[in-house]
């Protein structure tokens, strides 16, 4: 992990840096909330939402975040399992161990809440990314499918 960087759950002060990340990472491109709106929606997530934010600061700068999904299973009689979303590093800032740092913090989360798994998906094309996320541990599994609305 880089020297000094911190890995917490995203403040209503974190949403400029993450909007920034997720920009910079070509996260959202054409449906980016504004401040306001994220502001808005972070407050209605720590309300009434198994989804929480998480931003990774370095000397108080927003250089990365993720969204991780905590959800019980009704199938695994109960089991939890973690499901990892919009991962995004600043540029800059990629390849200095910031996006390790960043999945080993949502897996020990996942551990923590008792999950026996956490998965994530990845576009197809960015096959760099998927080196990443296999020097992780983490191993291709069945497909991934979606439907727009």
């Amino acid at each position: 992990m880089p020297q000094g960087l911190e890995i917490r759950e995203a403040r209503a002060e974190d949403i400029p840096g993450i909007l920034q990340t997720y920009r910079e990472a070509g996260i959202g491109a054409g449906i980016a909330f504004s401040v306001e709106e994220a502001l808005a929606q972070l407050e209605r997530m720590s309300v009434g939402s198994p989804v929480r934010v998480y931003a990774a600061l370095l000397d108080g700068r927003v250089v990365g975040t993720y969204e991780l999904f905590v959800m019980d299973n009704m199938a695994k009689r109960g089991r939890r399992s973690g499901v990892v979303e919009d991962v995004a590093v600043r540029p800059e800032y990629q390849g200095r161990g910031v996006g390790k740092a960043m999945m080993q913090d949502a897996m020990e989360r996942c551990r923590h809440a008792g999950c026996y798994k956490m998965m994530l998906s990845s576009n197809e094309n960015r096959e760099a990314a998927h080196l990443f996320y296999e020097s992780l541990g983490f191993e291709r599994h069945g497909f991934s499918f979606r439907i727009d609305f």
